[in-house]
């Protein structure tokens, strides 16, 4: 048990009233789990504003109170820890409550709008294969090792997020990979985090109904590499027009990669077919399984970061050799008549674009594309009609159909994604607003030969339909519609 005094740290405070000797039995921004003890962070959401609660959590019995404005009614056996900036205190706060055992990991952060989830795994096995004991933070899962840890967000809260890496810590880590969003960045839930490194791939139009403008967007990912510390590595995606950008203001050691134009690390595609790619990456080749310019980028992202974090080991190439696909990352599923679906997790219009891209590359001549494509709801309505002109425009047949429709009305997703379709590809298009009849359709009017994406889910097992999520998974249902063929 640790006072008030000994939590807070290193951190920035304006003024302490109460004892600042109080003994914190636990840390809390959510006030409906406040227990007796308990240090509570008044944190300004979104929606809510923290410090609405404040006197509800004394109720509950809140001893301690992190702000930044003090509330009318000063309790005199409450410690209340003034500060600017709450999110920032609260990072220093949880480092210490955990006797700063995240320093004793490598933590490797990665953001952007596409690649997040398949650099970081990518990194997690490469360094599992190396002998490391890792962790994984993720959008598909939290990961000690091999045991599994439920994922709620691309990136927790910023409590759960300092007890989890303390559990790292605590099961012999030395390493942990984790996606960065911009919705963790912009909400300073990675503060107090010591990251070593910083990887950023791309970003594109998207969570504009977060951010509301592309710039805010950019502003919020700028801000992980501009609090990396001067010890640390920063990588960056030279191709991306705004990935120089992210290296403007930060103090890191700054490295870069591309495939098209000169950087410290250089990927070229050497050939490439369904089974995967032979890639040249600087002055060496190897083969991985898998596919894409996409996945190019990604594994040249995860070379540069490894080969600066292991000062350039020899065994990297054949290591890399061995890394496999990421759950519902282009995903290639074989089924009668030569015909092959390919479950993808694209949803953005720059992702469904590289996927597209990618498989007009390989796919030979004669063989048809149908593309099966959603919008998620209460999300960026703006990306919708994108979505569907980039599916009609690189696809022989496109079904519109549903996603996540949320608390949306999924045929107001579909017609707002039909607005995009340019009217010389209006004939190619069909909405189904049932996934599994859209997935089944696309099956059934597959020839011999045929190639069939279906694009947004990826690795998600559940529909979430008004509020409800429904078991559900792309490459079951794949499986099942070709056993209807067989």
């Amino acid at each position: 048990m640790k006072t008030i005094q000994q939590l807070l740290g290193k951190a920035a405070t304006l003024s302490i009233l109460g004892n600042a000797e109080t003994p914190v039995l636990g840390l809390q921004i959510d006030s409906r789990q406040v227990q007796s003890g308990h240090l509570y962070a008044a944190m300004a959401g979104t929606v809510v504003d923290g410090h609405d609660f404040i006197e509800n959590c004394i109720e509950k019995g809140a001893t301690s109170i992190l702000c930044s404005k003090l509330p009318n009614h000063i309790q005199p056996h409450v410690c209340y820890i003034l500060v600017e900036n709450v999110a920032s205190a609260l990072g220093e706060i949880c480092l210490n409550y955990h006797d700063r055992k995240a320093e004793n990991l490598c933590i490797v952060g990665t953001t952007g709008t596409n690649g997040k989830t398949s650099v970081s795994t990518l990194l997690f096995d490469l360094f599992s294969l190396r002998g490391h004991r890792c962790g994984l933070i993720s959008t598909v899962e939290n990961r000690i090792e091999q045991t599994i840890i439920p994922s709620t967000h691309t990136t927790p809260n910023i409590i759960a997020l300092h007890e989890l890496l303390a559990q790292m810590a605590d099961a012999g880590c030395s390493h942990c990979f984790m996606e960065v969003s911009s919705h963790a960045a912009d909400q300073q839930r990675i503060a107090g985090v010591p990251f070593a490194a910083g990887v950023f791939t791309n970003i594109t139009h998207d969570h504009l109904d977060y951010h509301k403008t592309f710039d805010n967007y950019l502003k919020a990912k700028k801000q992980f590499f501009d609090g990396l510390p001067s010890g640390a590595i920063a990588v960056t995606n030279k191709d991306d027009k705004n990935g120089m950008v992210m290296l403007q203001n930060t103090k890191a050691m700054r490295y870069t990669y591309a495939m098209k134009q000169m950087a410290d690390f250089t990927v070229k595609v050497v050939e490439h077919d369904f089974t995967g790619m032979q890639l040249q990456l600087n002055d060496t080749e190897f083969w991985s399984p898998l596919i894409g310019g996409f996945n190019a980028y990604n594994l040249c992202a995860v070379y540069a970061t490894a080969f600066l974090l292991t000062e350039g080991d020899e065994n990297l190439p054949i290591q890399m050799s061995a890394l496999g696909k990421v759950n519902g990352r282009f995903e290639v599923i074989r089924g009668p008549q030569r015909i092959t679906a390919i479950v993808d997790y694209a949803h953005t219009p720059d992702a469904l674009k590289n996927v597209l891209q990618t498989i007009n590359d390989i796919r030979k001549n004669g063989a048809n594309l149908i593309t099966v494509v959603g919008c998620g709801g209460n999300r960026d309505q703006a990306k919708r009609p994108e979505m569907a002109r980039i599916a009609t425009e690189m696809s022989n047949r496109v079904i519109l159909t549903s996603d996540n429709p949320r608390m949306e009305d999924p045929i107001d997703i579909l017609n707002q994604m039909e607005a995009g379709v340019p009217p010389q590809h209006y004939k190619k298009m069909v909405k189904i607003s049932d996934r599994k009849e859209a997935i089944k359709t696309a099956c059934l009017l597959a020839s011999a030969g045929d190639i069939i994406l279906i694009a947004g889910k990826g690795h998600e097992t559940y529909q979430d339909i008004q509020g409800v999520k429904h078991p559900f998974d792309d490459k079951v249902v794949v499986s099942e519609s070709f056993q209807l063929i067989n």
